[in-house]
């Protein structure tokens, strides 16, 4: 029987480094050539696309069909691209948005201008708008199915250079170069979960490394300006594990604590479903290597599920609205007639929608103006703009000398203007979606759905910690102990919590229960909330349904898109064990 030996002098391949220089569109713009000038990288990402950039790109595209990409990736490879064939970089990018092809088509236009010849490559098929019908979308205004990394990788195993693509998952665009890199497989389950994290943690550029974070304070305490903060770059190895670092000399941080904040971000649960492996989050072990070295290990993955998020985005209407500033006494009487003239001078004619929200003053006896001053906000909306532009104006600016006394508004109102948008979901079998690899010399590839799959479980909750001991406490806000960050995914909210060591973590895994939150935050307690807690952090996830829905309390809100809930959490005063506090 013949023996194959196995060759023990062969080295695995090197890792790979990849820097992200965009967490969205309208991102810092000198980033791109700050991440390759400052330090070396293999691998140039770049992520320009939310829910709400689809929405935008898809209102580019009604007024001119060969838009619907991300401009200013163009603009950024005007100025860079000679630099990125010098040093023989790879760039990969979601710029593409709705039209991966017509940027594809302008980077060679741009290209054959500087006289350089980058091979180019695109991944489309994530675009089913013009299949809403067939697969009962309604009429969205975009419907982009998330495709996952291997298109890209298709891309790279071929020779390209530049690989733009339409809506992916965020991650992929650091996990096809990692796939290509390191020859991984649809099996290598694992290996692939760990660059899965690696991309969610850079993906947002510098919040990763220091930017919107709960504890700032102690960065910069610890010497780092938060001024200029750098953008992250992943260092991957051939197992998947990982090194979230920066380059040296730039601003911000990377610590446990930074990287755990944008783990805990745009999540539900322990389970991170992607369309190429489903991440256990709760496996994820964070070390500090050294300064702004954060090692990620023993992440495991499993089988995806079966189907594909689609985003589905759609124009809700058209808005207008107007201010009335309120001082002094009876505000309350005040703001009640401007109501009735309002809807007097509406009647017969009205929105759809028509709200007033009373602010009161912050003291009516205040020692300034300002803070003896009430508001009235009223926000008309209508799917028809001619009913809420200018007869709305005039009814709010012909009160001016016949309504309360010392009457006046923040500024005129002007003509209605496209409410936003709305941002739901779907689900499709991956089988039905066409994700397809177009190759630097034109040939078209077309990327199987991964061969095993299995539907998503909640995981159980782990074992809680041993509570702290009883002792005394102080009334104190939540953020001395706790770090917090917030956002949205779709209608749902998520608030991601932490804790900066075991102590505390024991405290917040008995503490901060979906009911104490509740408590905490009022706007929520009539809402679906999940805990989902993640012990190798020291972290909470609480998945909050229907928070941003249209039509509720909280979109009507300062924080449609609930950036702020964490904060908000953080500054609620409770009695706090004072083993805890500074």
């Amino acid at each position: 029987m013949a023996v194959t030996l196995l060759d023990m002098t062969a080295t695995p391949a090197p890792s790979l480094r990849v820097g992200n220089a965009s967490g969205f569109y309208g991102d810092r713009f000198a980033a791109v050539q700050e991440m390759l000038t400052e330090g070396s990288v293999d691998v140039l990402t770049g992520d320009y696309l939310a829910e709400l950039t689809m929405a935008i790109l898809g209102r580019d595209q009604l007024a001119d069909p060969e838009r619907g990409y991300a401009k200013t990736f163009l603009r950024q490879m005007r100025e860079n691209l000679a630099t990125i064939m010098e040093r023989r970089i790879t760039v990969v990018s979601n710029a593409g948005g709705l039209n991966p092809r017509e940027l594809a088509d302008k980077l060679t236009e741009l290209a054959d201008q500087l006289g350089l010849a980058p091979r180019i490559a695109c991944v489309t098929g994530d675009d089913l708008l013009h299949r809403s019908e067939e697969l009962h979308f309604g009429t969205p205004l975009t419907a982009n199915a998330y495709l996952g990394a291997f298109g890209i990788a298709a891309c790279l195993d071929a020779g390209a250079d530049i690989v733009v693509t339409g809506r992916v998952t965020d991650a992929s665009l650091t996990l096809g170069p990692a796939i290509s890199h390191f020859g991984w497989k649809r099996e290598d389950l694992d290996a692939l979960a760990g660059a899965t994290v690696a991309g969610h943690v850079i993906e947002c550029g510098t919040q990763a490394t220091g930017g919107n974070y709960a504890h700032a304070e102690e960065l910069a305490h610890d010497g780092n300006d938060l001024t200029h903060p750098g953008f992250p770059i992943a260092e991957i190895h051939a197992d998947g594990s990982t090194t979230i670092t920066k380059h040296p000399g730039s601003g911000g941080a990377v610590t446990p604590g930074t990287v755990t904040a944008q783990l805990v971000y745009e999540i539900s649960g322990a389970r991170y479903a992607g369309p190429d492996v489903t991440t256990r989050l709760d496996t994820v072990q964070l070390t500090q290597e050294g300064p702004d070295r954060v090692h990620l290990s023993g992440t495991r993955g499993e089988a995806p599920p079966p189907g594909l998020k689609v985003g589905l985005t759609g124009l809700t209407g058209f808005r207008n609205e107007v201010e009335f500033l309120i001082t002094g006494l009876a505000a309350k009487d005040k703001a009640a007639l401007v109501e009735r003239q309002i809807r007097t001078a509406l009647a017969g004619r009205e929105p759809e929608d028509l709200r007033f929200t009373f602010v009161p003053a912050e003291d009516p006896n205040g020692n300034t103006q300002d803070a003896a001053t009430a508001r009235l906000r009223v926000i008309a909306r209508d799917h028809d703009a001619a009913r809420i532009g200018r007869s709305f104006g005039a009814a709010a600016v012909e009160l001016a000398l016949g309504s309360y006394a010392g009457f006046h508004i923040t500024a005129p109102p002007r003509d209605a203007r496209p409410d936003g948008v709305s941002a739901t979901h779907a689900i499709v079998p991956a089988t039905e979606v066409e994700h397809m690899a177009i190759l630097p010399d034109g040939e078209r590839i077309s990327v199987a759905p991964p061969p095993r799959v299995q539907e998503l479980a909640d995981v159980p909750e782990p074992p809680l910690p041993d509570p702290l001991p009883t002792g005394p406490t102080r009334h104190a806000p939540l953020g001395l102990v706790l770090g917090a960050r917030s956002g949205d995914k779709g209608p749902d909210a998520n608030l991601g919590v932490w804790s900066r060591d075991d102590l505390a973590w024991r405290w917040l895994a008995h503490e901060l229960t979906v009911e104490r939150l509740r408590a905490l935050l009022p706007e929520i307690a009539d809402l679906t909330v999940t805990r989902h807690l993640l012990p190798n952090l020291r972290a909470a996830n609480f998945w909050i349904e229907g928070m941003l829905a249209p039509d509720t309390a909280r979109r009507e809100g300062l924080d449609p898109q609930a950036k702020g809930l964490g904060e908000w959490l953080r500054a609620r005063r409770i009695d706090l064990p004072e083993v805890l506090l500074p």
